[in-house]
């Protein structure tokens, strides 16, 4: 049997989303069709989101966890889920064997759709679907309570971080798994193609196909450590020499884009190293304009700032509104201050029912909806809404709407943070 896992506490998401991949919300989908009592739902929104949920335990068929009401009453909470059968595990490791190109993303930690859709094409369903998810708490409630509804929302973050975690549900853990991979993928290998007569044909090409060299690759011993991060950026070279400069030659800029560049690659660097940047998007290089921002961002001075404010054709004023974007969030908080685009409805819809389930009946603000732009009525307080779905606080400063703070997930998050800057 597979061996089960535990996983630390996670702590409260602060307005994001339970679930970013889209298998974590397929999993977040088959708990709310399943549930019939959307009171419950809410309830285990606000236990998840309050840090209620203990560690989370996971094996073959089920998930645990200690998880608190409001008043610090514990309940074990359990979410059972149907392991797949020894057929039912027999086609998906041939499927897996003849597109190993499939394993290599699990390892990668990801689960693309044609994994799933190929896997269902087997006769194998791994992710749940309405029904599959069977709640069992302590509390004794007959549906989803709050306790179960709150553990399905976390066991989604813990799918977002690793899919092997719902194939360990399923009945096999990575390891197992990629053992019997391994041996199968060894003796597909090793097995001779029947030629004519019945022998092995001398005349197959020598090497190995491309499908069994991913399958070996599964378990061949991990890559060394990537190195350690150098605990701040290189010093550049110091200008300050007997020679005259060349005519021309802004020392005092030159030596400051030298510092920006080292600390420039400093942050280039750390994020390479961090965990899970292999599947960051790459993002475009920075127009000359937002450039200019990024620069000013790092307080040069008076004379360089109104360099950078002159390229960046923004003018003093716009260049220091443009900082104070940047600050909140680089490139993504300057374009939410300069564009405006129409959103979808159903992006529309979400919004609304995020902000109606935040406030009571009667004290829910009233918003005035502009394209991306939500004006709070009565109140120097406006939510913008970005490409990529976060919602930005912005007040209202001496006549010019200000950003006020950092993106949010959640629409009503970003307007407590409008809100609190008052």
């Amino acid at each position: 049997m597979a061996d089960e896992r535990t996983f630390e506490a996670l702590p409260p998401p602060h307005g994001r989303g339970f679930a970013q991949t889209w298998w974590g919300q397929a999993w977040m989908k088959a708990l709310e069709d399943t549930a019939l009592d959307l009171a419950q739902l809410k309830a285990g929104r606000r236990l998840a989101r309050a840090g209620a949920v203990g560690a989370v335990s996971v094996r073959p068929g089920r998930i645990t966890a200690v998880v608190k009401d409001p008043d610090g009453t514990p309940h074990r909470s359990d979410v059972l889920l149907q392991e797949l059968g020894p057929d039912e595990w027999d086609r998906f490791l041939t499927m897996a064997i003849e597109r190993a190109g499939h394993i290599a993303a699990l390892l990668d930690r990801d689960m693309p759709p044609h994994l799933v859709e190929d896997s269902a094409a087997a006769g194998v369903e791994l992710l749940p679907g309405i029904g599959d998810l069977e709640p069992s708490c302590d509390c004794e409630a007959w549906d989803h309570c709050g306790h179960t509804a709150a553990l399905c929302y976390q066991v989604a973050r813990l799918l977002d971080q690793d899919p092997f975690v719902l194939l360990l549900m399923r009945g096999r853990g990575e390891r197992e798994l990629l053992d019997e991979l391994h041996e199968r993928s060894v003796a597909r290998a090793e097995a001779p193609e029947a030629g004519a007569g019945g022998e092995a044909e001398d005349s197959a090409p020598e090497g190995v196909s491309a499908a069994e060299a991913y399958a070996d690759g599964a378990i061949l011993p991990p890559l060394p450590a990537l190195p350690s991060l150098p605990p701040e950026p290189g010093l550049p070279p110091a200008l300050d020499t007997e020679e005259e400069p060349a005519q021309g030659l802004d020392v005092a800029a030159l030596e400051f884009l030298a510092a920006q560049a080292a600390a420039e690659a400093y942050r280039l660097l750390a994020e390479a190293l961090a965990p899970g940047h292999e599947r960051h998007v790459v993002e475009p290089e920075l127009t000359v304009s937002e450039d200019a921002v990024r620069l000013a961002a790092a307080t040069p001075g008076p004379t360089i700032e109104a360099r950078l404010a002159a390229v960046s054709e923004r003018g003093r004023d716009g260049l220091a509104l443009a900082v104070q974007a940047w600050r909140y969030g680089g490139r993504a908080a300057l374009r939410v201050l300069e564009e405006e685009w129409t959103p979808r409805e159903a992006s529309l819809a979400r919004a609304r029912a995020a902000l109606e389930a935040a406030w009571e009946e009667g004290e829910r603000p009233r918003l005035r909806m502009a394209r991306n732009r939500w004006t709070v009525v009565g109140a120097d307080v406006q939510l913008r809404q970005g490409q990529d779905g976060r919602w930005w606080p912005y007040r209202k400063d001496r006549g010019r709407w200000t950003p006020a703070g950092p993106a949010a997930h959640d629409p009503a998050t970003a307007l407590a943070t409008a809100s609190g800057s008052e």
